[in-house]
């Protein structure tokens, strides 16, 4: 058997395979359909300084090969997190991530400072790419200086390791990367949802009340992989990469095309095993290759 850990920054993962933040929950949600301490690690879904109610129905739409949606980060804030969640979920023998977003610099450095508190999350992801709500969220993650602003405020107040997600609705993500790296971050992810839309042509209006929402599912995939591929050449710090992994072929693609680390969103709604298949199969891949670990083929795409 090959050996599948993965380091993202100070973060040993027993394998590169993770769960992407508002598709898992909180985990348990998905402790009775497998064990997830097979995986390494999930991200939690988007957690604020404050309570959110999100978005006004309807906030989600079925696409080809994918799906919209306008959720606008619904969650009952940090302090809810920490009293009646983390209980529950601080002894799961893989790493919890909380998914920290806000509408300000403040209310990120708020959030951030609770969560580095609690001894068993090991790391967050610092969502500043969420194209669902009006305030902060994407705007952050679309410009340079709006992004170095943010990160390094964070990373004064955030002591373990910093994932910072980024926005594929930009024309230069890997400017983006760079920012991230060089104001401290540990590692980054890609992509978040592009932004899409859906129309009622019965009723001749838009089917999502936000008019636009994020784009995910297996349509983006390409999109994903080639952002991946670019920004893991701009960088030095690992790269986690997700947008529309749907098995464990897509898995390897993307850690070929240089991630360390993959998230699987959507598709765990679809099937919710979805992520120990991805470990199995990225195993078998590796044995019948003859690799003796993951880490042998992260960037391993021949391009001449």
């Amino acid at each position: 058997m090959a050996n599948l850990s993965v380091n993202i920054g100070k973060l040993q993962l027993k394998n590169p395979v993770m769960t992407a933040s508002g598709t898992f929950g909180y985990g348990l949600e998905f402790t009775d359909f497998m064990d997830i301490s097979r995986i390494g690690g999930v991200f939690m879904k988007g957690t604020t300084i404050r309570h959110r109610e999100g978005n006004f129905y309807p906030r989600m739409a079925e696409t080809p090969q994918g799906m919209l949606n306008a959720v606008g980060l619904q969650n009952k804030g940090v302090d809810y997190f920490i009293s009646d969640i983390y209980p529950k979920i601080k002894d799961f023998s893989t790493h919890m991530i909380v998914n920290v977003s806000g509408s300000t610099i403040e209310d990120y450095i708020a959030c951030s400072e609770k969560i580095n508190e609690l001894e068993n999350i090991p790391a967050i992801e610092l969502n500043i790419s969420c194209p669902n709500v009006k305030q902060g969220g994407m705007a952050f993650g679309t410009d340079c200086h709006s992004a170095a602003q943010v990160i390094s405020a964070v990373r004064k107040v955030y002591h373990k390791e910093l994932i910072v997600k980024l926005s594929p609705n930009v024309s230069d993500i890997s400017a983006i990367a760079k920012t991230a790296e060089s104001e401290g971050a540990d590692a980054v992810s890609l992509i978040n949802t592009l932004v899409g839309m859906a129309i009622d042509i019965e009723k001749k209006r838009p089917v999502l009340s936000t008019i636009t929402g994020g784009l995910s599912g297996p349509c983006i995939k390409p999109v994903a992989l080639r952002m991946v591929y670019q920004t893991a050449r701009a960088i030095k710090i690992p790269v986690i990469g997700m947008g529309g992994i749907s098995c464990w072929q897509d898995a390897i693609e993307f850690i070929l095309a240089g991630a360390t680390a993959i998230q699987i969103g959507t598709y765990n709604f679809i099937d919710p095993t979805i992520s120990v298949k991805v470990v199995d199969g990225i195993n078998a891949y590796l044995d019948r290759h003859g690799h003796a670990s993951v880490s042998e083929i992260i960037g391993g795409m021949s391009i001449d």
